[in-house]
């Protein structure tokens, strides 16, 4: 088990989300950079669907109850166990009684930790990931707050076995990159620099501005966001129809404009319908680099042929 001793910012248990609900308005949510969760997962020997924590801005503090394999990916962090430094990136022995500190990420916004056996919160409609738009799912996490945690590949229900790895006060060594016995050869940070390119496919509701195609012409600049979407600061996009859509179906990615035509590009905890017309989606493979780009970034859109 880990006890959340200070959540930080914002963390929320998330893993790669629910499928299938749409048509009842549940959006699938779950981990804003998937890649992420999937590299962290997979350094600590979980199948990469497991359920880990998204740390916001990072600030946050774990104590292990008992013996675990942990990894930071996403947004690098500096990290330290009781104290010593431990590496981004790589996967480390958490003793049981050892408190888990995570700073302030260097460049990006959310870091994601693994932990052996993965985060075992109780699922509903098949994800334990937080959706904090609609309030599906686990609450976000808060100071006192004890996780349990699933069975590791091995077999022992706490993630690691006190065996491997002690108690507090016992050295914390990295142990090999794929410490559950799956390949990892290279370890990337999620954090952009000051520019991102972002695939985008215009449409479907291109035809109600005079040029959609300014979207792929102009360089926009990430305002504020949240795990429901990011807005853009940029041109305008001059509408060609006036009034407002009747509600239809949205999802992650989608390039909503609403009346003051400053985008929004909607992330993982978005509605399911909308009635701003949607200029353009995002490709679902470049959403993790909007979710680490922090406000101030500078966001190009291209067509996905180039």
């Amino acid at each position: 088990m880990l006890e959340v001793v200070a959540p930080g910012p914002l963390a929320t248990v998330q893993d790669l989300g629910r499928i299938g609900y749409a048509e009842l308005g549940v959006s699938r949510s779950g981990a804003l950079d998937r890649g992420a969760l999937r590299l962290a997962n997979r350094l600590v020997g979980n199948p990469e669907s497991d359920a880990g924590i998204e740390f916001t801005y990072g600030g946050a503090s774990l104590r292990a109850h008992t013996s675990v394999w942990c990894a930071l990916t996403g947004a690098p962090a500096p990290l330290s166990v009781d104290g010593r430094p431990v590496p981004y990136g790589v996967a480390f022995g958490l003793p049981a009684g050892a408190r888990l500190e995570i700073g302030l990420p260097r460049h990006g916004i959310r870091s994601y930790l693994a932990v052996s056996g993965g985060v075992a919160v109780p699922a509903v409609l098949g994800s334990r990931s937080t959706d904090t738009l609609s309030g599906i799912g686990p609450d976000p996490l808060r100071s006192g707050q004890v996780l349990p945690v699933g069975t590791w590949r091995d077999g022992s229900a706490h993630g690691g076995g006190t065996g491997d790895l002690g108690t507090t006060g016992a050295a914390v060594e990295p142990a090999p990159v794929g410490a559950g016995g799956w390949g990892v050869d290279f370890v990337p940070a999620s954090a952009p620099g000051e520019e991102i390119r972002l695939r985008v496919r215009l449409g479907p509701r291109d035809d109600w501005f005079t040029d959609a195609g300014e979207l792929l012409r102009h360089a926009y600049t990430a305002g504020q966001g949240d795990r429901i979407g990011v807005r853009l600061d940029g041109p305008p996009l001059a509408r060609a129809v006036p009034g407002e859509l009747p509600s239809e179906g949205l999802l992650a990615g989608a390039i909503q404009v609403p009346g003051d035509g400053r985008p929004l590009v909607f992330l993982a905890d978005h509605p399911t319908t909308g009635g701003y017309p949607v200029a353009g989606v995002v490709h679902p493979d470049d959403l993790g680099l909007l979710a680490q780009a922090r406000p101030g970034t500078r966001v190009i859109f291209h067509g996905s042929q180039r």
